[in-house]
């Protein structure tokens, strides 16, 4: 199955110097011309992988890196200029995957698109379970329904996941409590209660792989893919 390669890139002739040679080599093309139309770009569609320019007019790259931050883990490699040290050292810390300096080598440049692509490729199998559409990502904290990406609070992502690892299990309310929140936490044990059914409510047509066993606590059931 082809990959989407999403470039945002200002540059009229760089973005058609990419978009032509990575058609060349089976990926499919996505484009925006600035950072505004990237994001709706990524909002929109399916992307594996980013191509980022950092100097762009109405939202500069560095903008649009830690905006797709905030809900993806998707690759994302920055195109930079050589003046921009400063910027692609940020970029590091604001979760760039990678850089590549203009004038680039287009070769180079999908050598690094591949390596990225595999290297994430072979990431998602260990760390990615799929729960016939109930998707969660351990790596980027990442839970989807059906490729929708559902918003956790990072506790109640902890839940989930502590849940679906032990798929078949009833889990006392106080292991839960344990195993979550921690031995030293000292709050009412009706916590877990209120996060599951938080929990409950976020994970909507999904919420009924989350059953209560009377006189004990909860038990995960969903099915794995």
């Amino acid at each position: 199955m082809s990959k989407n390669i999403l470039i945002i890139e200002d540059e009229l002739r760089i973005r058609f110097l990419l978009r032509d040679y990575f058609a060349k080599e089976g990926f499919n093309i996505i484009e925006a011309e600035d950072g505004d139309l990237g994001l709706k770009a990524f909002q929109e569609n399916e992307v594996d992988l980013i191509l980022l320019d950092i100097m762009m007019p109405k939202v500069d790259g560095i903008t649009v890196l830690q905006t797709i931050r905030e809900v993806s883990n998707v690759p994302i490699i920055l195109l930079t200029a050589k003046s921009e040290e400063d910027d692609k050292l940020f970029g590091y810390e604001v979760g760039a995957d990678d850089y590549i300096t203009k004038p680039f080598s287009p070769k180079v440049l999908i050598a690094k698109v591949k390596a990225l692509l595999k290297r994430t490729s072979e990431d998602k199998v260990s760390i990615t379970n799929d729960f016939n559409g109930l998707t969660i990502n351990k790596l980027s904290h990442e839970v989807k329904i059906n490729n929708e990406i559902i918003n956790l609070s990072p506790k109640e992502f902890e839940l989930l996941t502590y849940l679906s690892d032990n798929k078949g299990i009833a889990l006392s309310r106080d292991i839960i409590l344990d195993k979550v929140w921690g031995i030293d936490y000292y709050g009412d044990i009706r916590t877990v209660d209120t996060n599951i059914k938080r929990l409950r409510e976020k994970l909507k047509e999904k919420s009924s792989y989350i059953i209560t066993v009377r006189g004990s606590g909860y038990r995960f059931e969903g099915n794995n893919e």
